[in-house]
This record gives C-alpha cells, structure tokens and sequence, in this order.
C-alpha cells in the first residue's frame, strides 16, 4: 500500500509543542569568528544556557541539550517541507495493512562505543517508552499493540487501523539497550556520557559552551563535514551578527540589515513557517472552559497587529482553521467563513463576554457581581518576538476592558508549566509536524489531556470532545485522499468552531547561515530539510552540507 501527503508528511517532534515553542526563541548566543570553520569546525548557535548550561543529553528530557539531536538517531528522518522519509536507522518500511507495519533495520550500524546496533535496541526502545509512559513523547502507544522481530525486520501490530502511524513510528529516536536496561530512573536520568549512532559524539563540556566532535564510527561518516561542532551558552543578539557563526537559529530584528549586513557575501537567511502560534486557555478553569468566553477574546485580538508587532511581517496572521499554510494549503476546508481567519470585531466580542456573564461598566469587564475581569498570560522569558506578541495582545485585551497581566518565567520553568497545565492562558504553538493528522491529533486528542498537575506531551489545554475524537479515529482508518480530506474539514471546523486554543500567527523557523566555510544549507529554492536546530532533521543538514571551496 502506498502512503499519501498525510501519511508520509511528518517531522521529529520532541516534546510535542514544547519543541515548537523553540522555534519562538531568540537564541542568545556567543563565539568568535575565530572558531568558524577552524579545522573543519561549525561554529553552532543552537544551544542556550540559562544562563549556563548542565549536562543533560537524555534525549527524552524536555531540558536535554540539543546536542542530543545529533546523536540519537530516529527510523526515519522525514522532511515537513516536502513529506520526504529519509531512511536512517531503518533502510525503509512497508506497510502490510492498515494494522500492520514493518522495517528493515539497517545492517552494519555500531553505537559510538563500538558495540553493534541491532533491531533488539529497536524492540527495547518501544518496549521502555511503554514501560515508562513518561518517555513517549509522541504518543506511539496510543497507535501499538504489539511489536515482534525476527532476523533484520521488526513489525509492528496496531491496535486498529490506523494509516498515519508509520509516520509516527518513523520519528522514534533509538536508545542502546546495553546501557539504558541498567538506568534506574530513565525519566531523570542526565546522561552525561551518552552512547548513541549518529554522527557527533561529545567533545569538551563546560557551562559556558561544549563542543561535539565526528563519531569516526558513524555509518555514514563520509557524509559529515564538519569535523567538530562549538556550541556556546549564551551570549547578545549583537555579538550573533558579528561572532562569524556558520548557523543560528534565531529571531533577529531587520535581518536583512543585520544579520545579511554584516556579511553580504556569505550570510543568509530562511524563515519558513513552523507551526502556529496561539492563545492556549487552561480549558479546566473558569471562565476559560466557556466557549462564549473564549470566543469574546478570539474577536478582541487584531490578528494583524500582532503579528507585524511579533514578528515585523516576516510570517503572517494565522486563521482558526488549525493548519499551517501555505504547507497545507490543499487541506483548506472552503467552507470556512474568510478561510477560518477571524477579523476583530469589538461588538461581537461584547456580545459574546455577555453571553460568559461579563459586562463593560465604567470601561472595564465586569462580572456579575461586580468583579473586574483579570486575566494572566504566560510567555517565556527571552523569546523577545512572542513578548512583543503578548504586549499586543494585552493592549487590545485592556481596550475592551480586562486587565491582563503577562507572567515570565525562564524557559524551563515555562515548559513545566505548560506540561503540568499551571496557567491561566499560554503563549504558545501548535502543529508544525508536517501531517495534519499528527497536528490535530496533539493538539485535541484527549489521549493526551492529564490531569492539572500531571505533566502532558501535547494537549495542553486539555480539549477534550468526543466529536474531535472520533474524526481523528476515523482519520486513522481512512486511505483515500478524498475520505481524509473528508474528516480533515471537519477537524477544521471543530477548531474553528470551539476554539481549544486561539490561533494568532505562524510562527518562523528562523535559520540563520553562512556559507563561508560550509555550502549545501535548505533554502526555499531547496528545502531538503527545515532549518530548526533542536530536532532530529539537523541530521539532514549535517549530512549533506560540504565544505566551501
């Protein structure tokens, strides 16, 4: 059976929106040019300290550092771009039924202390992240009954059928069984020495930068050029243009000024849409669990506005349809009022606050006894863009009436509390992951909502509706174009018509290259590979980039 765009569409995810919101952050990075290309070094601004950095490659940990990402390595590496599946650890896939998947697993392959990789370090993979629910960050027991191996194939049995699951399996990243089955606790464990196949292995670590050097043992070793990789902690958005970086990731004002400007000859830049970024309400707190409330702010917002303020037009308003377009522009259900984009309109945000119980008196928003409305939006502290983004949104809240405070803490604690769902509304991001499937399903299914205080992997508002829930089960089943673009129109109006979270504008995967000493980096004229830093597709990068002439 051959798989369609939803099927095959599919990025690594790690850590389901926590990994998206990444693409909101201004890396604050440091270096001297004098480590460019030195020896066949990449000089990397990938990583972030905060302000230092510790020593976590646990490549299931929400604070693992990212160098992490290019040393485990996934079945598959898929391009959200385009939809490619490039085979890694497996040579491809095949799948028998809609219930039944199978891999070859790639002969030949040691883990960096030499010992062989085998389909058992695949088997044991799945078999702990079922054992320690924790560690399934992408819900792959959701979609799994069993999995059985024999000789170089390992098949997986689905619990239904269910036609976007390969494209979840793909994305797996694969631990050695020889050292994970003696960790104790696989959830905290930091894993400072980690053994891993891919093509970078750690060099020196100090807080301030640490460094990644060539696995001479990778299987494809003759496809990595950059002998060691330099990743600093931290550092200013000045000393980024001018420390001779080969590639940042990094939201940059007047890039063209800056960023180009410093180096006309060899800096460049490409930022294209990587997920959608939201109004996330705690939907098991009053009043954000009322739908007429939700929607008085969703006609509040200047989706416009806050966009140019946010991010200075290099990405655009987004609608309430749940899809990142243009990438998925065929799945666009016509439908939709205005294509789901939602203009604002003051009196039916009146309105709707009324129907909520909320009423202006004397300027502000009241409730029925009197109560002035106040409202607490949480956003990291760093990510400049998305604070330029909250100060809008608090502008336009305050005109009609409600008080808005903004809350930010720093990264980490951030991400603990949208895992553990401790806000009011959350700045944050959804989809992304190239399949419309898989970007609903984080974002609705309530497989995925836990209980306040419990850490989530996706859904974290906590949307649960049965309607939702059987459109994603019928997705699963269906194998024709036509009937998933079917249950695709109405997930659309689902979001469009209860609002789980309030869509503002597309978040910019913010790649920043040179190619004085490395060539060969993703453009818009060739998207091999998007040009996010903190996830398994860096290892399409570094596999195909070459030393400049």
């Amino acid at each position: 059976m051959s798989r369609t765009r939803l099927q095959r569409s599919l990025v690594a995810l790690a850590a389901a929106a926590s990994l998206l919101a990444m693409s909101a952050c201004s890396l604050q990075t440091s270096g001297s040019n004098s480590n460019s290309g030195a020896s066949g070094s990449l000089l990397f601004g990938a990583d972030g300290g905060n302000p230092t950095f510790v020593r976590n490659f646990n490549p299931f940990s929400p604070n693992t550092r990212t160098g992490a990402h290019y040393m485990y390595e996934p079945l598959q590496v898929v391009n959200s771009i385009d939809g490619k599946a490039t085979p890694f650890l497996a040579t491809g896939d095949k799948v028998v039924d809609p219930k039944t998947i199978q891999y070859t697993i790639r002969k030949g392959v040691n883990w960096s202390d030499g010992t062989p990789f085998t389909p058992a370090d695949v088997v044991y993979t799945f078999d702990l992240i079922k054992k320690t629910s924790a560690l399934d960050l992408l819900g792959q027991w959701q979609n799994i009954d069993t999995i059985s191996s024999s000789g170089d194939t390992v098949t997986f049995h689905l619990k239904a059928p269910n036609v976007p699951a390969a494209g979840i399996i793909d994305q797996q990243i694969i631990v050695p069984e020889h050292i994970w089955k003696s960790v104790k606790d696989p959830v905290t464990w930091a894993n400072e020495k980690p053994v891993a196949t891919g093509p970078y292995t750690v060099g020196t670590f100090a807080p301030n930068q640490y460094t990644m050097v060539k696995n001479t043992k990778y299987w494809q070793a003759d496809k990595v050029a950059a002998e060691k990789l330099v990743l600093p902690a931290s550092n200013t958005g000045l000393q980024l243009v001018k420390g001779g970086y080969d590639w940042a990731y990094s939201f940059i004002d007047n890039v063209d000024k800056t960023w180009v400007g410093a180096n006309k000859q060899h800096n460049k830049y490409w930022f294209p849409p990587g997920g959608t970024i939201s109004l996330m309400p705690n939907l098991t707190k009053a009043p954000f669990n009322n739908l007429d409330f939700r929607m008085g702010l969703s006609y509040s917002l200047d989706r416009d506005k806050i966009a140019q303020d946010a991010e200075e037009g290099y990405v655009k308003a987004a609608g309430q349809n749940g899809l990142l377009l243009p990438n998925a522009q065929s799945w666009l259900n016509s439908s939709l009022p205005n294509q789901g984009m939602i203009s604002q309109d003051t009196q039916k945000a009146l309105a709707s606050f009324a129907k909520a119980g909320y009423t202006q008196k004397g300027g502000k928003l009241v409730d029925a006894s009197g109560q002035p409305l106040q409202v607490t939006i949480t956003t990291p502290n760093g990510y400049t863009d998305w604070l330029r983004g909250v100060q809008a949104v608090q502008q336009q809240l305050q005109a009609i009436g409600i008080t808005v405070t903004i809350d930010q803490p720093q990264p980490a604690a951030y991400t603990q509390a949208q895992n553990n769902g401790d806000f009011q509304l959350l700045m944050g991001a959804f989809g992304g992951a190239g399949s419309v499937y898989q970007d609903f399903n984080t974002l609705m299914s309530s497989e995925f909502a836990k209980p306040v205080g419990t850490s989530a992997s996706g859904n974290f508002e906590r949307f649960s509706d049965p309607q939702a829930d059987s459109l994603l089960q019928q997705l699963r089943s269906a194998t024709s174009t036509s009937d998933q673009k079917k249950y695709i129109d109405q997930l659309q109006e689902v979001m469009y018509n209860k609002m789980p979270v309030i869509s503002m504008f597309y978040g910019g995967l913010w790649g920043l290259f040179s190619d004085k000493s490395f060539t060969g980096w993703p453009s818009e004229s060739d998207p091999y590979a998007t040009p996010a830093t903190w996830t398994e597709n860096s290892l399409l990068i570094l596999t195909h980039l070459t030393k400049a002439k």
